[in-house]
């Protein structure tokens, strides 16, 4: 079928199951023809200021040449080959190249697919690591309003609720701590540690920003009191830079704000500059320790067909090469626009706890619902749409977080659209 006469709308609406859609509702996807920085354009060619980076992978703009000729010509040369048994210089040379820039003793990378993989591969390593020890630390704590992916083990180190209920009896228990924005996670640690310190195996936590939870930001104090208690007790430590990682917060990982290391971190989203998918979960040697031996018991039972592919690899490569000092500048002026909009959102009727971290902005709507089912969050989304911005909302959360080459006109563009809406109501 030609392109001309090919129809994507009716193929789409025959064919096509989305993610995070209610199809009964009736809402048409929005056709997008091509993208250029932050800008995609749909079948008429109409510019969308993309405010959310396509679901926050899009790090340094869409259709960014260095990345795209790096994947064009790894694509000529080697595309794919199964990685157990085998290597490939792509994914030797971005370990090493990752290992440089993540938190000090980070020394292994294990590739994976996305972010809820990363973290299976991150809970499944914790959790052998005292099996291969001769240990039984079986439990795992996480976070209340966490969100670690969608798969079973990511769900059951998410909070519990609206995107997990369908599936509450498959899903393992873990000991829940409350919010770390609203109470002190700290002292909540040190009860389940002197409770059942002996029990824990790890402690999961997404660093200073609970993401799909409602961009909640909490203090580097706490996530670094609760790496110290971690340490002191002998509990491995899960840092889930799935969302914060590659300079969202603005340093390189969030873990940097609390001068911290974890035992293990997982990363995905912006890796490949959002090209391609992939993943990435980091141990120290320590815990790879645990499973080298002569023992095959001892083997980590874990991989993907796609495990490190060379082209993914090739992306990654060239958009961490791209996390430079140019880059860091455009993201404190992307974090000094949030912070001065901050200042005109906080004083606006209709709008709370506005909060800003790094190229992240977000503020709470004043709506009759609150949560994720707000009906405010559709009703900015679409209005934004019409005026040519992407907004995904977190229901009564609406939030910014661009590619890092937006401009300040472009953020201006964001600003006001969510400011004519909130006046509007």
């Amino acid at each position: 079928m030609s392109a001309t006469t090919f129809d994507l709308t009716a193929a789409d609406a025959r064919h096509v199951w989305h993610p995070y859609t209610q199809h009964g509702l009736g809402d048409e996807p929005v056709p997008v023809r091509r993208a250029f920085g932050a800008y995609l354009y749909d079948a008429n060619d109409r510019p969308i200021l993309d405010a959310i980076s396509s679901w926050w992978v899009t790090l340094h703009g869409h259709a960014q040449p260095e990345v795209a000729a790096a994947i064009a010509e790894q694509a000529r040369t080697l595309e794919q080959v199964i990685f157990a048994g085998f290597t490939h210089e792509p994914a030797s040379r971005l370990a090493a190249a990752l290992v440089e820039r993540v938190p000090a003793g980070l020394a292994r990378v294990f590739y994976s697919d996305d972010g809820s993989t990363a973290v299976e591969v991150a809970v499944k390593m914790a959790l052998q690591y005292w099996r291969n020890l001769g240990e039984r630390r079986r439990l795992v704590v996480a976070l209340e309003n966490a969100y670690h992916g969608d798969t079973f083990g990511a769900m059951s180190v998410s909070a519990r609720g609206l995107f997990t209920d369908p599936f509450s009896e498959k899903l393992f228990d873990v000991v829940r701590l409350p919010d770390p924005v609203d109470e002190d996670v700290v002292a909540a640690f040190d009860r389940v540690l002197a409770d059942r310190g002996v029990d824990v195996a790890a402690i999961i936590v997404e660093p200073l920003v609970l993401g799909a939870g409602g961009m909640r930001m909490w203090s580097a104090e706490r996530l670094r009191a609760l790496r110290e208690r971690a340490a002191a007790a002998g509990v491995l430590f899960i840092a889930d830079e799935v969302m914060t990682g590659f300079g969202r917060t603005g340093p390189l990982f969030a873990c940097e704000h609390a001068r911290i290391a974890p035992d293990l971190m997982c990363v995905s989203k912006g890796i490949t500059g959002g090209f391609l998918p992939f993943g990435a979960t980091f141990a120290t040697d320590a815990i790879f320790g645990a499973f080298l031996d002569r023992d095959r018991t001892k083997t980590l039972f874990h991989g993907h067909s796609y495990c490190a592919n060379p082209i993914a690899c090739a992306a990654a490569l060239a958009s961490l090469a791209l996390l430079d000092d140019s880059s860091a500048r455009r993201r404190a002026g992307i974090e000094a626009s949030h912070r001065a909009a901050a200042r005109q959102f906080a004083a606006m009727d209709g709008i709370t706890n506005v909060r800003v971290l790094g190229t992240i902005i977000a503020m709470d709507l004043v709506a009759p619902e609150r949560g994720y089912l707000s009906g405010v969050g559709r009703a900015l989304a679409s209005y934004a749409l019409e005026r040519g911005v992407l907004l995904r909302p977190l229901g009564d959360t609406v939030y910014i977080m661009p590619p890092f080459c937006t401009t300040a006109d472009d953020l201006a563009l964001a600003y006001g659209v969510i400011t004519d809406f909130v006046k509007a109501q």
